[in-house]
């Protein structure tokens, strides 16, 4: 299966400390109804490290459910125990997801060589489109080109989602090997298109689907000036949503939009008042409703 264009790494909707089931299936149905071609429940956005493992299930549950078979649903199914990720890649293809996300183990800060086994190990045990999720910044470990060109001699690992935030990293692996380049950081979608990757999984289709799915689908059609154009304006709302960790922001520009709740969970906290302020401003310039402001 291939995965590309505009595909949304969903926040996980919470209140009152459950999951909000409801509010997440009608998340999925406003990213399906606004253009997006693809979805990616319980990953970093979707705030993976602190729901359970029923939880994690039962969000994978959901958004097959919500989706009905109309977008390709990628679950996030990493973990550093290999054992417990070949655990929930086996349940989200029962469950019917279309392909798994699986970031490199974190903390254990594996060789490159432990790396390739604990995916070759998940790619033996699970037969689902594998996406591989190297993101250096969250795990303490890079994935390498050679690494990557390794795995993708394994026919279910399929692509990997870039977010080293190193066009060196793209350029190298794309010299290795074919494997489908995703970009994971919404600010580099567009650069990393120009090296040939088939679209992004982003944190920003949250609250713009419709523009990102623009942005990706006019640089494929070869409208580079209208790609341009997009991503410019953009760019000042894609830094807000990113000046604290991800998902404080996304979910705060949710819950002003009236789209979900901005519950979350300890670690994580509220934002900053100074960065809300921040946040809003950029919004307001962009364009967006939101409550009290407008």
């Amino acid at each position: 299966m291939k995965f590309q264009g505009c595909i949304t790494a969903l926040v996980t909707p919470f209140k009152k400390g459950k999951v909000a089931e409801k509010t997440l299936a009608s998340l999925v149905e406003r990213q399906i109804r606004s253009g997006i071609t693809g979805l990616v429940p319980v990953g970093t956005t979707g705030e993976s490290p602190t729901l359970s493992t029923k939880e994690h299930e039962r969000v994978i549950e959901i958004v097959v459910a919500a989706a009905h078979r109309r977008v390709p649903v990628i679950a996030g199914t990493g973990s550093n125990s290999t054992e417990e990720a070949i655990h929930l890649t086996s349940f989200a293809k029962k469950a019917g997801a279309d392909g798994a996300l699986i970031v490199s183990p974190y903390y254990n800060k594996p060789t490159q060589e432990g790396l390739f086994r604990h995916f070759e190990a998940i790619a033996k045990k699970v037969n689902i489109p594998i996406v591989l999720y190297n993101i250096p910044g969250r795990t303490g470990v890079t994935i390498l080109p050679e690494t990557v060109a390794r795995l993708s001699k394994i026919d279910t690992i399929v692509a990997v989602k870039e977010s080293t935030g190193s066009m060196d990293q793209a350029s190298h692996t794309r010299s290795l090997c074919d494997i489908a380049i995703l970009s994971g950081d919404d600010s580099l979608t567009l650069p990393l298109m120009a090296l040939g990757a088939k679209g992004v999984i982003s944190v920003l289709s949250n609250v713009i689907p419709e523009d990102i799915s623009q942005m990706v689908k006019a640089f494929a059609a070869g409208e580079h000036d209208r790609a341009r154009q997009l991503h410019y304006r953009m760019f000042p709302l894609c830094r807000a949503m990113f000046i604290e960790t991800n998902p404080i922001p996304v979910k705060r520009a949710m819950s002003l939009m009236g789209l979900c709740g901005d519950e979350i969970r300890l670690p994580l906290c509220a934002m900053q008042s100074g960065n809300e302020k921040i946040l809003k401003d950029a919004m307001k310039i962009y364009g967006l409703k939101i409550k009290g402001l407008f």
